[in-house]
């Protein structure tokens, strides 16, 4: 009877690309490395931030399992990060722990607030130039981040680092079964303890925590007053964290050659940083430095890799701390010198590149550069880089509009025919391009090939018909499209005009 009826086929369920053995296996050593490359930078941070390096350590751990999850760019690594640091450190100097994380979690709820008031669709307004500047400051920090750790210290450090940016450099040409900063580190531990090697470790970094992070409410009052004081942190921590973490999933996009949600890891940056707040971290965002390990470096392309370097982590400083304060600091400063290398656009400073680039744009690019190294806050060179390109673009502009005339055969009107976009610098000239003395009574103003942007424009328009009047001629404006017939008929004749 059975076999009379019809087979009813059941959709086949698609299998998560990262249960792939050879994927699974990429991610499991990616999440690893990354794991080892962020203690010492989170002990740092938490030293930057005035903070028990419990604190970043705990930070790390909740950001990178929570964006893993809520996260819009897969294989983007979140953690305690300097730009963070820098911005709590003065309210962890001044009035507490207890404020800092209430500041880390306010400032995760105003991230999710921005994300939900679309603050991701702004990345649209980054020009390419700022893009490549980010990228190479970052390197450069990155780089200049080793150097403390060179100077001042046993002459063993060298050869060490010297070995381990040639096992990074020589084996992915062998094999890129195990990713070589994974072996580099393993090498060079194994070496500094057979052979008793007094060299710095991650454990002279810092105490690593012995036990797990608790949840909990930050200890202070729940007040006014309390809002009041950490707003502007709160703010800062936002912003900051939003435009390093937007940033850098614009850059993984550009390497994996995928699209990521911006939106999606906007929220999920200020879920992650309200989370670890509440298990009292010190907040962080994207990082770029531990990113470029797990993407270029490892290979990782999934949200598991993200997902266990948050793991490995908590596991390495719970219940491994003694093996990874044994890890000599030689082998973490040679991959971040590598990732330093590879992260920064070597194409972009070619003399062949600069040759060919328009001077604006590596203007632009080294203006973001500059700011960045100065301030050591990618944020704040990311504004400055953008600022300097549209003052670049408003001067380039500024001169594209374009207005020619003829004469009717009857010689009784002047018409001028305007070309381009007017808007506060473009129409500064255009009242100068008309012969107010010499034209007929009558003059048509032919707007077909224009667009008016702005109220400084409509003021222009009306400078050049009072300046036509006072001389007992009539102008007509003709041809405005929708926009601008809608702008020049709310704001004409309503604004001051110079004479």
């Amino acid at each position: 009877m059975s076999s009379l009826l019809p087979a009813v086929s059941r959709p086949r369920l698609s299998r998560p690309s990262w249960l792939s053995p050879r994927v699974l296996r990429t991610e499991v050593l990616a999440g690893l490395v990354v794991a080892l490359a962020l203690i010492p930078e989170a002990i740092s941070f938490s030293i930057l931030a005035g903070v028990d390096p419990r604190v970043g350590l705990f930070a790390s751990f909740t950001m990178a399992v929570t964006i893993a999850i809520c996260g819009g760019r897969p294989a983007m690594i979140s953690a305690a990060t300097g730009a963070i640091a820098l911005v709590v450190a003065p309210l962890a100097r001044d009035h507490g722990l207890g404020y800092l994380i209430a500041a880390v979690i306010l400032g995760g709820v105003i991230q999710v607030v921005l994300a939900v008031l679309g603050v991701a669709r702004l990345m649209r307004f980054i020009p390419r130039s700022v893009m490549v500047g980010f990228v190479n400051a970052l390197a450069i920090l990155i780089f200049a981040a080793q150097v403390p750790h060179l100077l001042g210290v046993p002459w063993l450090v060298y050869p060490l680092v010297a070995a381990a940016l040639v096992i990074m450099a020589v084996l992915p040409r062998l094999t890129k079964a195990v990713p070589a900063p994974l072996v580099a580190i393993v090498v060079l531990t194994v070496i500094t303890v057979l052979a008793h090697l007094a060299v710095p470790t991650v454990g002279d970094e810092g105490e690593l925590p012995h036990s797990l992070p608790v949840l909990g409410l930050p200890d202070v009052p729940f007040t006014w007053q309390t809002a009041q004081l950490i707003a502007p942190y709160a703010l800062g921590v936002a912003l900051v964290g939003l435009m390093e973490s937007l940033m850098t999933a614009k850059l993984v996009d550009d390497i994996t050659d995928t699209r990521s949600n911006k939106t999606r890891e906007s929220w999920g940056q200020g879920v992650a940083n309200i989370v670890t707040g509440f298990f009292g971290g010190m907040g962080g965002c994207a990082m770029i430095g531990q990113t470029m390990i797990n993407v270029k470096a490892s290979g990782a392309r999934t949200r598991l890799s993200t997902f266990l370097s948050g793991v490995f982590l908590l596991i390495l400083v719970v219940a491994l701390g003694d093996v990874v304060a044994a890890i000599p600091m030689a082998a973490l400063v040679a991959v971040m010198i590598i990732v330093a290398v590879s992260t920064f656009d070597w194409h972009s400073v070619a003399p062949a590149t600069l040759k060919r680039m328009p001077l604006g744009e590596t203007l632009v690019m080294l203006s973001t550069v500059a700011v960045v190294l100065a301030t050591h806050n990618l944020a704040i060179g990311v504004v400055a880089g953008v600022l300097v390109a549209m003052v670049i673009f408003a001067r380039r502009v500024a001169h594209l509009v374009e207005v020619t005339s003829v004469l009717d055969p009857e010689g009784g009107t002047r018409i001028y025919s305007v070309h381009g976009e007017l808007f506060f610098a473009s129409s500064n000239d255009l009242v100068h391009q008309f012969d107010y003395t010499g034209d007929p009574e009558n003059v048509v103003i032919d707007m077909t090939h224009a667009h008016v942007w702005d109220a400084s424009s409509v003021a222009a328009l009306d400078a050049i018909t009072t300046k036509y009047a006072s001389r007992g001629k009539h102008v007509e404006i003709i041809e405005l499209n929708k926009g601008s017939a809608r702008l020049h008929n709310n704001l004409a004749g309503r604004l001051k005009v110079g004479h």
